[in-house]
């Protein structure tokens, strides 16, 4: 059946069954299938990323900087005794011990904050926890003790719990798992952009030394945690909550009544062509213990953990110590140069992910061989900048630098291979919780990352940290890449066009004029 070109250069909709069999699914209480041009389809999830990548990319580029700005005040004005270690009198074990606090309290709360944002709304959960950041942020200005630094930390891995795995379930509330990757990797990107870019701002903060009776990392602390909370406030007005069905109004609870409404990510037929292709968001069943039960006893589970634990940790201690790796390079660098050469890190993290993540969801199923590749990328760099000669201090820099591009994809792989595996096999709450202890869970190769680093003499984290990661890389394979939505019946058209890979046809280069 031909389809009609609509006014819009859409397709309209056709059925692709005999009218006599889309009879029968009407009396069976279901609709008949209804396809859209691909086209079509392509359309309407452009217009989410217009709504929710460049929000995401914001949010996460501000909490990023709160987060990682601790690792530049180490180093900022060190040369006049205003770095942070020197303000506060603190030991490398003090520091160590901080930053670990912030993962312990991010564990406990990862998991609970996203099956909160799973029965809750989304939209304000998301907007919450920015808020709370920029608050315990800018409280940072106010530390005057190791003991105030540490309790910090911790309530800073409170707050900031669910936001990584909070996106990464907002995310499949609108998109297809196997469409994902690219929007991960698209505001994952905002990690790298604010490590480089907080790194190239911190020298202008050491330029406002002693501005207001305060120091650089202090001046730093104080703006980036008040612009988290005016962001805050914005999201309320600007990310969409979870889609309706069409014809259904949405019900505001009395608490609801007092926040901002939020207008619908998609009306008109917009909203039919998501509702078609997308029907198992729109008919999720709630969740109960026993449903969250079978995903913590899914095997799946534990290799994906590793595969995240061995990643995050180099990421992270590329990122907080990063500044004293280079100045164990050359102890001749300033705290700008410093700044100025972390900033290059990223920036090849950065590439790779724009690289790499939109391929990646083409190829869904070899998501594999994407993720292994980029782990050996990451060992080759470490062991590069640990056993180059140190008569050639570049060498040893050109070894962060493919550490950073190989850390780029794997994050949003991982991610993105959860959301597949347990959207298919439990649902909703599958997502939320498996993102969430994947996440949390393998955040503890952050702590690993912190003592290591510190008991070994400040030297670069050691590789066999992410040989964990490619070792458990293939015992899932191409175990549940497929996302085909079976769960209470729903089929929808993106889970019958994931049957097969997308591969390279419609891409830009290939499209006709």
């Amino acid at each position: 059946m031909a389809d009609d070109t609509d006014a819009e250069g859409g397709k309209t909709p056709v059925t692709t069954n005999a009218d006599h069999e889309a009879g029968t699914q009407l009396e069976e209480g279901r609709p008949a299938r209804v396809e859209y041009d691909i086209e079509r389809v392509e359309a309407v999830y452009r217009k989410l990323d217009l709504r929710i990548i460049p929000a995401f990319w914001i949010l996460y580029f501000l909490c990023s900087a709160i987060r990682s700005n601790i690792g530049l005040a180490q180093t900022m004005n060190s040369n006049v005794g205003h770095d942070l270690m020197t303000m506060l009198g603190l030991s490398s074990n003090d520091v160590s011990t901080a930053l670990a606090l912030f993962y312990v309290s991010y564990v406990i709360f990862d998991c609970p904050s996203n099956l909160v944002m799973s029965k809750l709304s989304p939209r304000v959960w998301m907007a919450r926890i920015v808020f709370a950041v920029g608050v315990i942020g800018a409280c940072f200005t106010a530390v005057r003790s190791a003991w105030s630094l540490k309790l910090l930390r911790f309530l800073l891995g409170m707050v900031i719990a669910g936001m990584w795995p909070g996106m990464s379930y907002y995310l499949t509330l609108f998109y297809p798992p196997s469409r994902t990757g690219k929007r991960i990797g698209m505001y994952f990107t905002a990690s790298q952009i604010s490590a480089a870019v907080v790194g190239l701002v911190s020298a202008g903060f050491q330029l406002m030394d002693g501005v207001g009776g305060l120091v650089g990392f202090q001046w730093m602390f104080l703006i980036y945690g008040l612009l988290a909370v005016l962001l805050g406030w914005t999201l309320l007005w600007w990310l969409p909550e979870r889609p309706l069905p069409p014809g259904q109004r949405r019900e505001r609870s009395s608490f609801m009544k007092w926040l901002p409404p939020t207008p619908e990510a998609l009306t008109g037929e917009d909203a039919l062509v998501h509702y078609e292709d997308l029907k198992r968001v729109y008919h999720s069943r709630p969740w109960t213990l026993k449903d969250l039960g079978y995903v913590l006893i899914d095997w799946r589970l534990w290799p994906l953990t590793l595969m995240y634990f061995g990643v995050v940790g180099v990421g992270i201690g590329t990122q907080l110590y990063g500044t004293v790796i280079i100045r164990g390079i050359n102890p001749s660098f300033t705290g700008v140069q410093l700044s100025l050469l972390f900033a290059p890190i990223w920036i090849m993290d950065f590439f790779a992910i724009l690289l790499v993540t939109p391929i990646s969801d083409r190829f869904h199923r070899l998501r594999p061989l994407f993720f292994s590749c980029a782990v050996c990328i990451q060992i080759a760099g470490l062991l590069t900048v640990t056993f180059a000669p140190t008569s050639n201090p570049w060498a040893r820099y050109g070894g962060l630098l493919m550490v950073g591009f190989g850390l780029g994809p794997t994050v949003p792989i991982c991610m993105t291979w959860t959301n597949e595996i347990f959207q298919q096999r439990h649902g909703e709450v599958g997502v939320a919780a498996a993102s969430a202890l994947v996440s949390g869970l393998g955040n503890l190769g952050s702590i690993t990352t912190t003592y290591a680093y510190t008991q070994v003499g400040r030297q670069t984290p050691l590789p066999g940290l992410i040989s964990t990661a490619e070792a458990t890389c293939h015992k899932i394979g191409s175990s549940g890449s497929s996302t085909i939505d079976s769960m209470d019946g729903f089929q929808d058209g993106a889970a019958r066009r994931e049957l097969q890979q997308r591969g390279f046809g419609r891409m830009w280069w290939r499209k006709r004029t």
